[in-house]
């Protein structure tokens, strides 16, 4: 039983050292375990400032390839049209002064601070930077290309969708002997664009450009971003070699980050969270990959892929998707390989995955993620019910033989060897483990902080409901009525274990249920609801062993 108190008090100690932490980061100071580059938001450089990427050499591709992307030094702004479109799920604004995607909100998504409004995600604000740039780079001589600095034309179309299920918008601008024509295309029930880049050469010499995409956005963390708990927010990518890279924007702005720099496969992609933006190029085309600070505080993501020699007259055309909207792992999922990795488990991803899936297919049955939480704690619950029949029935021995337990601790207080001699013959007499009543807890804790990671990152869970007062299962209980029924829990079961010997130690174990209750203010509904059904589940449970125990001595 001391082991037991002991693991408890290393869970209880953790625990306040984890809420002083969070206490310090709401207070926005620095954290003792999650450093972040921008603890302090600072507002976005312009994107005017944003210069076009440069290619070193790509192994096989030509070696004009390579060459720099020659940029006018003018910096008076272009001003272009903003093009709006609409579809079932998103609505999006595209100017026709570099053809960046200066835009996004999430029309099924409400905001983290005004949730009368659509989330935003591609921003173009004095607060916030967040945009989409494709282009060409690779003239010679100070010949420049097409890019996201050069005036395009947008052809005349449709704006929304009108019954149809996909609505394109085509943009055009030719410089440099080039012609780049864009073309976005938007469906129903999608939040993958898809994008193609056709580049005819109008010249009269052959030219190799290389086309290059990239994600651009300020270093700070989302609006509204709880402090009482960290969630990744940067650049990220992946490839078949290299596997899934969380990148930060503190190395990047040291130049000191390193990542995958080449690859025929994979993607690029901004995290935050329960969102992502992603460019996915085509397959087997060889490529860059580069990270880069491109002002205060403004940083981009993106790859270079060469388009081999185009001749006079000759048209190149590249195809690409770029997945802008929730994380949903379904989504994820059928969009690209790896992309349902930027749905951010931490370290629990080797169990938070499966216990997500389990989630997810009770949901299919259930359709409320409050009662999914509640199946998926009774399944639990029955998983391990042979484990906690065996700690409570320990634990029920450890009560009854508390009497004897005191007297030795009184005949041998001045000799602790002999005392633990005394309780080691007391536990083989009575058949008592002593590690019996903690090896659930510890089995059950990589259970509870998975699910802590799987309720905090799924956005499938972020606005769901559970009943009356319980809005949003992401977020903190708004009465904090489960909390204290977690305490109430608690505390019920303190009471059915063996109290400790010593007063002191009785006393603060009556305190940890508070303890923990204040803590579970911060968490999401979502884990205290799966902590309470646990705990009731559990008080039932061990009343009834001890009641059979306590029959059976009589």
């Amino acid at each position: 039983m001391d082991i037991k108190r002991t693991v408890l008090w290393v869970v209880f100690s953790l625990s306040i050292l984890l809420l002083w932490d969070n206490w310090m980061r709401s207070s926005g100071k620095p954290s003792m375990f999650f450093p972040t580059a921008n603890q302090q938001a600072k507002g976005p450089a312009s994107a005017s400032t944003s210069d076009v990427p440069q290619a070193s050499a790509v192994s096989g591709a030509p070696a004009s390839a390579a060459a720099t992307g020659a940029v006018s030094t003018d910096t008076t702004p272009i001003k272009g049209e903003t093009i709006a479109i609409s579809t079932d799920l998103v609505k999006v604004e595209i100017n026709t002064a570099g053809g960046e995607l200066t835009h996004l909100e999430l029309l099924k998504h409400k905001g983290t601070v005004d949730q009368k409004s659509n989330l935003v995600l591609f921003d173009n604000s004095p607060n916030h930077t967040y945009l989409a740039e494709t282009g060409l780079i690779g003239g010679a001589n100070g010949v420049t290309f097409p890019n996201h600095k050069t005036l395009f034309t947008a052809k005349p179309g449709p704006r929304t969708l009108d019954g149809n299920n996909e609505v394109k918008l085509v943009l055009e601008a030719e410089q440099g002997g080039l012609k780049l024509t864009k073309t976005f295309t938007f469906k129903r029930g999608d939040y993958v664009i898809d994008v193609k880049h056709e580049v005819t050469n109008t010249g009269t010499a052959p030219v190799a450009p290389s086309l290059y995409l990239q994600l651009v956005r300020d270093g700070n963390k989302p609006e509204g971003e709880s402090r009482f708990y960290s969630t990744f927010s940067g650049p990220a990518l992946y490839t078949e070699a290299d596997k899934f890279q969380k990148l930060n924007f503190e190395k990047i702005e040291k130049g000191t980050e390193e990542h995958a720099t080449k690859a025929d496969n994979g993607w690029i992609a901004l995290v935050q969270h329960y969102f992502v933006s992603a460019f996915i190029p085509r397959d087997k085309t060889a490529r860059e990959i580069f990270t880069k600070k491109v002002a205060n505080n403004l940083y981009a993501i993106g790859t270079v892929e060469p388009l081999g020699t185009i001749a006079p007259g000759a048209t190149v055309s590249k195809d690409a998707a770029l997945y802008s909207g929730p994380q949903e792992s379904a989504a994820l999922e059928k969009t690209a390989p790896g992309l349902v990795l930027v749905k951010d488990y931490g370290w629990a991803t080797i169990i938070a995955q499966p216990i997500f899936w389990v989630l997810e297919q009770l949901h299919k049955v259930l359709g409320n993620w409050g009662w999914t939480i509640i199946a998926f704690t009774v399944l639990i619950k029955l998983l391990f019910f042979p484990l906690s029949a065996a700690s409570f029935r320990s634990m029920a021995k450890m009560k009854l033989v508390t009497p004897k337990m005191t007297e030795i601790r009184e005949r041998h207080k001045s000799d602790p060897q002999k005392m633990n001699q005394a309780m080691m013959a007391l536990y083989k007499t009575e058949k008592i483990n002593p590690l019996g009543g903690c090896l659930p807890i510890l089995i059950q804790m990589p259970v509870f902080m998975a699910l802590y990671w799987v309720l905090s990152a799924s956005v499938e869970m972020r606005g769901a409901p559970w009943l009356g007062w319980i809005h949003n299962l992401a977020a903190p209980d708004p009465w904090y009525i489960l909390p204290v029924i977690y305490a109430v829990s608690m505390f019920i079961q303190t009471k059915l274990n063996p109290a400790p010997a010593d007063p002191m130690q009785a006393k603060m174990m009556l305190f940890m249920p508070l303890a923990f209750s204040v803590m579970f203010f911060f968490f999401p509904a979502g884990l205290v609801l799966y902590w309470v059904v646990n705990n009731v589940l559990s008080i039932g449970q061990q009343w009834v062993i001890t009641k059979k125990m306590t029959h059976g001595r009589a």
